[in-house]
């Protein structure tokens, strides 16, 4: 394995700016056979799930609560009006980020499961019922797949699923079968959080939009690793997470076409969402203030401003490259070993992170074993339990990759993955 690098990011300023990353990491390394000292240095590679927080961020809540902490949209008195302010500026930041028309099409949630029940809920309750589908794809989150599935029970709609072929790529023709005039809404992936697979989802838009329907897009793992346009992606709804992209945790984003976020009724109900309340009724804000009910999601969302801002000075075209290039050599080296199998498509054209399995190994296992050489990865079935029945396995090991990783951290990545073998075997 080689450890020259050749990055479009200068990833040793960046890994300054993560304390956590020179962390020790101790573990039974004598035993696992990388060394006697008890501690390692720390190679974090659980990004998919959540990635690290900046200095940068971190000083912009500190910033918040220590000089204007306070509550939103209900106070005359100073500190309300700057909180506000940087409250309504932050949804604004994250309209430019992704490219919506403005802040009216940007609702804060606590996380992308959040903003994918709202919807749900405000509009599938609402919209769906018999001789109506939802579509899915067989590489759903949980987050998806288990929602749309609850409202089905509910709303007697059906659900029918586009199938994931051999090499991990969403079957496009069975997509074209599926999808007719009774598809009320297709809600997908953009990128697999298992396979690393990446959705075509303006192909997606237009199959849906010639029969009326409606796209849902969760960008959990796309918002943070690439550039996002969803007016040029032409979705109905988007949604991501901010603890993924170096943001806060708590804070999620739910991007909805004006038109639609309009006519949906509330979800949450309460205060700060009502326009005016009398004993037998109630009007509701206007957008996005209608479906962001009681004290929101203030602090978060201020932090989120700081890692967006973070990010785009370094460049989402290079965060993308960055990625891709990590992934796929990730994908090269772990492939080399017959009793490894690697799931997903090859090359650059993926997500930043690879999941794979060690013949007659329980990821769990293999994922104890890492932490030992102070590998941090996921294992299990990465809330994509059907996917996993599907592949034929109960769980799978994921590394994923972030700005601050470098080829070296996927060279221990592979070396610990060789020394759990030997120690297996």
């Amino acid at each position: 394995m080689g450890t020259q690098t050749s990055y479009p990011l200068d990833v040793g300023s960046i890994r300054a700016d993560f304390p956590i990353l020179d962390r020790q990491i101790g573990g039974d390394i004598e035993n696992a056979g990388a060394g006697s000292d008890g501690d390692t240095p720390l190679v974090y590679l659980d990004n998919a799930a959540t990635s690290q927080t900046p200095k940068a961020v971190v000083e912009s809540l500190v910033e918040y609560y220590y000089e204007y902490n306070a509550n939103v949209h209900r106070g005359i008195h100073h500190l309300s009006q700057e909180a506000s302010v940087a409250y309504e500026d932050a949804h604004d930041r994250v309209a430019e980020f992704i490219g919506a028309a403005g802040r009216e099409e940007i609702i804060f949630t606590k996380n992308t499961t959040e903003s994918m029940n709202l919807v749900a809920y405000a509009w599938g309750l609402q919209e769906l019922g018999p001789g109506d589908t939802v579509v899915l794809s067989e590489m759903e989150h949980h987050a998806s797949l288990v929602t749309w599935q609850q409202i089905a029970k509910r709303t007697g709609a059906e659900i029918e699923y586009i199938r994931v072929d051999e090499a991990g790529y969403l079957d496009m023709e069975h997509a074209d079968e599926l999808i007719d005039d009774s598809t009320a809404m297709v809600s997908v992936v953009h990128i697999s959080n298992t396979l690393g697979t990446v959705t075509p989802v303006e192909t997606l838009a237009d199959m849906v939009h010639a029969h009326d329907g409606y796209l849902f897009v969760d960008g959990a793992q796309s918002a943070p690793t690439q550039p996002v346009d969803v007016e040029a992606m032409d979705t109905d709804f988007f949604a991501f997470s901010g603890h993924k992209m170096c943001g806060p945790t708590g804070i999620g984003v739910l991007y909805g076409k004006e038109s639609i976020l309009s006519s949906m009724q509330p979800y949450l109900y309460g205060g700060e969402m009502i326009r005016s309340v009398t004993y037998e009724d109630s009007s509701w804000e206007e957008l996005p203030w209608k479906f962001e009910a009681g004290t929101p999601v203030i602090a978060q969302a201020i932090g989120l401003h700081a890692a967006i801002d973070y990010l785009e000075d370094i460049g989402m075209d290079a965060v993308r490259t960055h990625e891709a290039e990590l992934a796929s050599y990730a994908y090269e080296e772990l492939s080399q070993f017959e009793d490894i199998e690697v799931y997903g498509p090859p090359g650059t054209d993926r997500g930043g992170l690879v999941a794979f399995n060690l013949e007659g190994v329980h990821a769990h296992d293999l994922s104890t074993i890492l932490n030992d050489y102070g590998v941090a990865i996921r294992a299990g079935d990465h809330c994509t339990q059907p996917l996993h029945d599907k592949l034929g396995v109960p769980a799978s090991t994921r590394a994923s990759f972030y700005i601050y990783n470098t080829r070296e951290e996927v060279d221990a990545l592979v070396d610990a993955v060789d020394g759990a073998r030997q120690l297996f075997r």
